[in-house]
């Protein structure tokens, strides 16, 4: 069992929609959070990406280096699963997000998403791609790609690939500007640096807000976004809210509109890694503003909705992991508008999925350091 026993060196302070930090010797533990600590559930999965239930004791894992694994009653199991497609497992790609059809226990169907080849474009290059597949033990079987992003390119970062169903059973999938910002995120004949959406045999709905655009993909449901790695669908009223990694400072949480558009690249309240400039307009007529954003980056990564009783301090908040900073931070919200973040567990590692389960825990799955369970303290 891990106490909270190591603290970051951070103050933050908060701003109009996000925060600021500062070196501080440490930052004192919050009082929702003494009430609980974190245990360790699992190793052996290197960079633990997706995290879905197929019930309330076995947990699909999905290791970006190409693996899918299974967890049963806290064992990792050591058989893993087969019938996987041809990954490209190099820089920020390789088998992403999972997720579990609504009607899973009638049809045993998951989906997942991964670095694919599918798509058309450079060569030996990838883009995220989506697959189909009714799981029987161990092994995939009647295996359909029902979505493939393009083109593809050989460059390795940004692939987004959150995946989240709506109450009507639609799916939506992200997908990062795989590192060309001013050529994807706007155009419309491109998938990158979009939200998509599509019925779970990957059919288009006939409500996509572009279907009836010439020269535009139909399953394109938003676009102006840079890399989405959080997503979730909120649990009273239906909406998908998602975040996303800025360049330097501007990491944004958004609530998706059909057709919106968030801007990227012409608008951010962030710079270029050098610290220089690349836009000098943070709002502009006909782009979203995030609902909450942070300078500087936090490097957000997993989104999840708490509506267990077992945390009633953080129930109806946001949770978001930091891969940059090594914790969680809570976001307290009222309708569509955030108020407020509080950070929770620094230094439990590098937070790569954050989810509530189907036992009504919270999970956090870091890189490298384990998947860990926050429980109440005894």
């Amino acid at each position: 069992m891990a106490k909270i026993t190591r603290l970051l060196g951070l103050m933050c302070s908060i701003t109009l929609f996000g925060f600021a930090c500062a070196q501080h010797p440490k930052i004192p533990l919050s009082e929702s959070m003494k009430s609980y600590e974190y245990q360790l559930v699992a190793t052996g999965i290197d960079i633990p990406w997706g995290m879905e239930w197929l019930n309330e004791k076995d947990i699909l894992v999905t290791d970006r280096k190409g693996e899918l694994r299974i967890i049963s009653n806290g064992k990792l199991l050591n058989e893993k699963i087969s019938g996987l497609p041809e990954i490209r497992a190099e820089g920020q790609g390789g088998l992403l997000d999972v997720a579990v059809d609504p009607n899973y226990a009638q049809n045993n169907f998951i989906y997942f998403s991964y670095s694919g080849l599918e798509g058309e474009g450079e060569g030996e290059g990838a883009h995220t791609s989506v697959m189909r597949a009714k799981l029987q033990g161990f092994k995939l079987t009647e295996q359909t790609v029902i979505f493939e992003g393009g083109p593809n390119t050989t460059k390795g970062q940004h692939y987004g690939s959150r995946l989240t169903f709506d109450n009507q059973g639609y799916l939506y999938i992200s997908s990062g500007d795989r590192g060309a910002r001013d050529v994807n995120p706007q155009r419309l004949d491109r998938d990158a640096g979009k939200i998509h959406r599509i019925n779970s045999d990957g059919s288009i709905p006939k409500d996509n807000p572009f279907v009836a655009q010439k020269d535009a993909n139909s399953s394109i449901y938003s676009y102006g976004h840079r890399n989405p790695q959080g997503m979730a669908k909120h649990p009273v009223t239906g909406d998908i809210w998602t975040h996303e990694h800025g360049p330097k400072g501007g990491d944004e949480v958004n609530i998706i509109q059909p057709g919106a558009n968030y801007g990227w690249p012409v608008i951010s309240y962030g710079v270029n890694y050098s610290g220089t400039s690349f836009t000098d307009l943070t709002k502009k007529e006909g782009m979203q503003q995030p609902v909450w954003y942070w300078v500087p980056s936090i490097a957000p990564s997993g989104m999840t909705f708490v509506t267990s009783d077992i945390y009633p301090d953080w129930e109806g908040k946001v949770l978001v992991g930091s891969l940059k900073f090594a914790y969680l931070v809570a976001l307290e919200i009222d309708g569509n508008k955030v108020l407020s973040q509080e950070t929770l567990f620094p230094g439990i590692g590098r937070v790569r999925n954050v989810k509530q389960g189907a036992d009504g825990y919270i999970y956090v799955a870091t890189d490298g350091s384990g998947i860990f369970k926050i429980v109440p303290n005894k």
